[in-house]
């Protein structure tokens, strides 16, 4: 089931890029790529196409939990709760993308993108751990750990952005990682939304991939920020979670150190072709590893990123299968 589910989602966004790409840029909604000569017009907000693969799968599973319950066993009031917070993100990733919403500002409303899972009570007031065991969090995990880890991944996740074919590359890895880590230790509900999550990405990779003809945006980076976020909470592998979403943690750390610019973050393109940090730089994981890589063509680089996500992924997966 879990499979069928991935697949009703890769083809679902794999036909919302076909019909959305065209209507995105006929509509004048696009953004420059300054990593390329000329730094060409391409469509943005291409985030829609993960969420519209990333909605049908689970609106897939919530039709077979209610209509076929023998099939499948899950919570499909977790499973819509999860679909209300990340339709809000995206709704906040549309705003931010048209008219453009200040930067502290946007880093909260993800808050109010999680009150539907904390009006549920999404998970257990308890997690296990690796290294640490059983944790008791009570009232606090509803109330204050589930808006904080929403608001938290998606905007690490909104931050590490600007490359072609980073975020979908990465968050692939991630979510793929999780959905592991959620069949090991036994949590169907985490494993559709994972699986949903992925099938959605692989629908839209190949149009996002160098060269990209088209942006996923803010609305494709906090969505699937949240659905990370969602699906640990969920299946109470947090610690999972945690490890996956340290490639984003270090970015922030960079950004953090020099206030967040909103500027000089992206590479500087050579007429070589290759991309290099500015000199003064690093300010962001991306131009971390240009400058110690002395640099690097774009495609090599998210190569490489996601290589590093890669790592964790592994790591988290072989902690869990272990505990």
């Amino acid at each position: 089931m879990t499979l069928l589910v991935g697949g009703c989602s890769l083809l679902a966004s794999f036909l919302a890029a076909l019909v959305m790409i065209p209507k995105l840029r006929n509509a004048g909604i696009v953004g420059h790529d300054v990593h390329k000569p000329g730094q060409p017009a391409i469509p943005e907000m291409g985030g829609f196409i993960v969420v519209a693969g990333f909605g049908a799968g689970v609106v897939l599973s919530v039709a077979v939990t209610t209509f076929l319950p023998h099939v499948m066993s899950v919570d499909y009031v977790y499973l819509l709760a999860v679909l209300c917070t990340v339709l809000l993100t995206t709704l906040i990733g549309v705003v931010d993308d048209l008219m453009g919403i200040r930067q502290w500002v946007k880093a909260l409303l993800p808050l109010v993108a999680a009150l539907p899972l904390a009006a549920v009570q999404i998970g257990r007031t308890w997690v296990d751990l690796p290294l640490l065991g059983h944790v008791e969090f009570g009232i606090l995990y509803p109330l204050l750990l589930v808006p904080i880890g929403i608001t938290g991944a998606a905007n690490a996740v909104n931050m590490l952005a600007g490359y072609n074919g980073l975020e979908l590359g990465m968050g692939l890895v991630a979510m793929g990682s999780l959905a592991i880590v959620a069949a090991t230790v036994d949590r169907p509900t985490s494993l559709l939304l994972l699986m949903a999550g992925c099938g959605g990405i692989l629908g839209a990779l190949p149009f996002n991939w160098y060269p990209a003809r088209v942006f996923v945006g803010d609305v494709g980076t906090l969505s699937i920020g949240a659905i990370v976020a969602a699906s640990v909470m969920i299946g109470g592998f947090q610690g999972a979670g945690v490890i996956v979403i340290i490639p984003y943690v270090l970015d922030f750390a960079c950004k953090a150190l020099h206030r967040f610019p909103t500027k000089g973050w992206a590479g500087e393109l050579g007429e070589d072709g290759r991309l290099r940090c500015p000199a003064h730089g690093p300010v962001s994981l991306p131009q971390l590893v240009l400058k110690l890589m002395g640099g690097a063509t774009e495609r090599t680089l998210v190569l490489v990123l996601i290589g590093i996500e890669c790592v964790f992924g592994v790591i988290a997966v072989a902690l869990y299968a272990r505990f």
